[in-house]
């Protein structure tokens, strides 16, 4: 008769497993275990193997502690050193802008360095701090005495502490030979072709300097400097010191009369009090200067909180009025009247700078500024 061995119930075989694994002792090693040939040890595995019976982590992390926090502790000692050598090196400083650049006719395209950005205000230059911006504007148009002229200019404001940009405005199309010319003397410049209709042409030169600075706004002191002028040294120093708007008085050397002519304002303490005014001079004209003697700061031009109440579009200079009343016109755009201006020095007592007609204007522009035919050569007899 065949005999029925019954199996266990699921209940009693897990307490039986739960019982031995409680009772065997983990195998030493995984390749010693897995090498076994006994069949108890192969049945040990398999039970732990169902119920998960791996060794407890703390166990396998306490039984080589020592070449774990080895590693961590090199791990942090690197990371730790990154961060060091990342907050204690210095960084690489900008790259200083071309000082020599030639831009193009058009005005919209025109790169314009950002020495202060529009939000911040002027920082003075007294106390050592940075200096402020000047933005010195020269009209030019094509003749013999051009490349003179220029480079006169030029090697001035090759003298005067930085940041200054000059703006030289060509009358008609920009020429080789004035950039050439504005590239030898090594000052920070653009170069702007102007073309226009109508048969004064200095109005037209003159907004198109003010529309790169408005379009840019351009955050400095701005200075009509005519390429004719003499300037001292000492005139720059002052613009720096201007918080709104500044005259002084210029002398002005006729060609035709041989005789020199004072236009400015009379100062009494740094406040303008009166006019230099001459018997011929025209009773319309509201504020008799020069207009290279003047300046102001360029926020007037795109800061609707510094405007003057007449300034409601954009301030620019009138192209349908006469020479003579071009500067006095302009003025009543940024200011009201004689108490919104500073004269500088503050008795106006000091010439800064001459305005010096030089050359005839009846010669024809040579190309490159060379002359046709050579010049007669004489011999010395001994």
């Amino acid at each position: 008769m065949a005999s029925i061995r019954r199996p266990h119930s699921p209940a009693k075989h897990q307490q039986l497993l739960r019982h031995q694994f409680a009772t065997s002792s983990p195998p030493s090693s995984p390749l010693r275990h897995s090498s076994s040939s006994s069949p108890r040890a192969a049945a040990h595995h398999h039970q732990q193997h169902l119920l998960g019976g791996y060794p407890h982590p703390f166990l396998l992390f306490s039984r080589r502690p020592l070449p774990r926090f080895a590693a961590f502790f090199l791990l942090g000692s690197f990371l730790g050193l990154l961060h060091f050598l990342g907050s204690h090196l210095p960084l690489r400083p900008h790259l200083p802008l071309p000082s020599n650049s030639h831009s193009p006719s058009s005005i919209d395209s025109i790169p314009i360095p950002h020495h202060h950005h529009p939000l911040q205000q002027p920082r003075s230059s007294s106390g050592g701090g940075e200096k402020k911006l000047l933005i010195v504007v020269t009209p030019t148009r094509a003749r013999p005495s051009q490349a003179y002229y220029l480079t006169r200019m030029g090697h001035t404001l090759r003298l005067v502490d930085p940041p200054v940009l000059w703006l030289v405005v060509q009358d008609g199309n920009p020429t080789p030979e004035a950039a050439a010319a504005l590239r030898r003397t090594a000052v920070m410049h653009r170069y702007i072709g102007c073309s226009h209709h109508n048969a004064s042409s200095l109005p037209h030169q003159l907004n198109a300097a003010l529309e790169v600075v408005e379009n840019h706004r351009l955050d400095g002191i701005v200075y009509f400097a005519d390429e004719e002028g003499v300037y001292s040294l000492h005139l720059f120093h002052r613009l720096r010191h201007i918080r709104r708007f500044a005259t002084w008085p210029v002398p002005v050397i006729s060609q035709d009369k041989n005789e020199v002519l004072l236009q400015g304002p009379v100062c009494k303490q740094g406040q303008v009090v009166g006019w230099h005014t001459t018997e011929d001079g025209n009773k319309l004209q509201r504020f008799h200067l020069a207009m290279s003697g003047f300046a102001f700061n360029s926020t007037m031009l795109w800061d609707p909180k510094l405007r003057s109440h007449l300034a409601w579009n954009s301030i620019r200079h009138p192209e349908m009025v006469k020479e003579s009343l071009q500067g006095s016109m302009f003025v009543e755009q940024l200011v009201e009247d004689e108490s919104q201006m500073e004269g500088i020095p503050a008795d106006c007592s000091q010439i800064m700078n001459w305005h010096v007609p030089f050359g005839s204007e009846s010669v024809v522009y040579p190309k490159g500024w060379r002359v046709a035919t050579d010049l007669d050569a004489y011999t010395v007899e001994n």
